[in-house]
């Protein structure tokens, strides 16, 4: 669509009426993949906060179909529209941080823009946080008066169900739906505690009922939970995973990095799988050839064992691609197989660092356990660097 002479006019009519008026209420909206969905969702939050001073912040996470650009070029006809475009990161929460984070408005709503969340609610929640009377307004998808009847997910509610009866119980707050992407607060009370807030996850509003100290009086309204439009969802399988890893940073991950949390645990299963697959080479795939003298005890052994190695390794890749690196997943043939290669570089140079330090440590005197047990963590924290920085990061 082109910008013509009429547009401009509008738009300078409408900057003229936003700058006469202060800043209310601030939209933020993650979005992914989601460039059909902007314009309407503008529409809507028109048509629901007439008299109300808004802006709208998309915070895009480099979606590959332009969601940012259509952002931007809806922003050169309507001053209400903002966009920031994240490269190098994603995730649904700390998008909202970054997006709460950048407005003047002394009130901030969080919600999605694949119109799931219905923008006819925002009146009255923004009423409910100017009144004085409430810390905080959510909309609830098992509130009285809600419906998850259009989303025609049934298995995603009961998931959302038991997630919420854990999440009451982290939070201490006895709320229907904790786990909601929709709500909204006074820009100053997400500000104080914007630097406690893990931003790890999909559970933004769980994240702020957890960190901040003081209780908040909460405003319960009823949503009937539409079905999405248009748009690729922010959760896919590993939403149950991200939950819990949520709840992990919230309480440990100050203790021991949750990435590196993540890398270990994926490490250790890797072990299992290695002895797993050596056992099953050994005694399955390569018995007949050591039992009728084909090869010798050593060269099944070490067949077996570096064959079950990269096994290990691959399956390493796999999993902190899908989960510990899931904010930067690689995707396609051809990153995935220079990811595998990478990878396997650094567990080589992880592993040479493992058995150095552990060979310089039993060489000076210390113990046999505790030099191998520190060389483990020494390769460990070298392959999570090494990781970090050329599989999943940038050189």
């Amino acid at each position: 669509m082109n910008i013509t002479g009429s547009d401009l006019a509008v738009a300078a009519d409408a900057a003229v009426d936003v700058a006469s008026r202060p800043l209310e209420l601030a939209v933020v909206l993650p979005t992914y993949n989601e460039r059909s969905n902007v314009t309407t969702m503008v529409e809507r939050l028109d048509k629901a906060l007439a008299g109300v001073s808004w802006e709208a912040i998309f915070v895009d996470d480099n979606s590959p179909d332009g969601t940012s650009d259509e952002a931007r070029r809806l922003a050169q006809v309507d001053p209400r529209v903002r966009c920031i475009q994240r490269i190098g990161r994603r995730g649904l929460a700390s998008a909202a941080i970054e997006g709460m984070c950048s407005t003047a408005a002394p009130v901030v709503a969080v919600m999605d823009a694949d119109h799931q969340h219905d923008p006819e609610l925002l009146p009255k929640m923004l009423a409910a946080v100017q009144s004085g009377e409430y810390d905080l307004a959510y909309a609830s998808r098992f509130a009285e008066g809600a419906s998850t009847e259009a989303w025609g997910r049934p298995d995603r509610v009961k998931a959302s169900g038991l997630a919420n009866r854990i999440a009451n119980k982290v939070t201490g707050v006895e709320l229907t739906d904790p786990m909601s992407g929709f709500f909204m607060l006074p820009t100053e009370t997400l500000r104080a505690d914007a630097h406690r807030l893990s931003g790890v996850g999909f559970k933004i509003l769980l994240d702020i009922l957890a960190t901040v100290e003081r209780p908040l009086r909460v405003k319960e309204f009823p949503l009937n939970f539409a079905a999405r439009a248009e748009g690729e969802s922010k959760l896919d399988q590993t939403v149950v995973f991200e939950f819990l890893v949520g709840l992990y940073d919230k309480w440990l991950g100050r203790v021991i990095p949750t990435r590196f949390a993540l890398f270990g645990t994926v490490g250790a299963l890797g072990v299992l799988v290695q002895l797993g697959a050596l056992w099953v080479l050994l005694h399955l795939v390569f018995a007949e050839r050591f039992v009728y003298g084909n090869w010798s005890e050593s060269t099944t052994f070490n067949t077996a064992n570096t064959l079950a190695a990269v096994i290990a390794m691959t399956f390493n890749f796999v999993l902190n691609n899908e989960l510990t690196y899931s904010d930067k997943r690689l995707r396609g043939f051809g990153p995935m197989m220079r990811g595998w290669a990478q990878f396997g570089v650094t567990c080589s140079l992880g592993l040479l660092t493992n058995v150095g330090s552990a060979a310089v440590l039993k060489t000076i005197g210390f113990h046999d356990v505790v030099a191998v047990v520190t060389g483990i963590i020494l390769g460990s924290v070298w392959n999570f660097a090494l990781s970090s920085k050329f599989v999943w990061g940038k050189y």
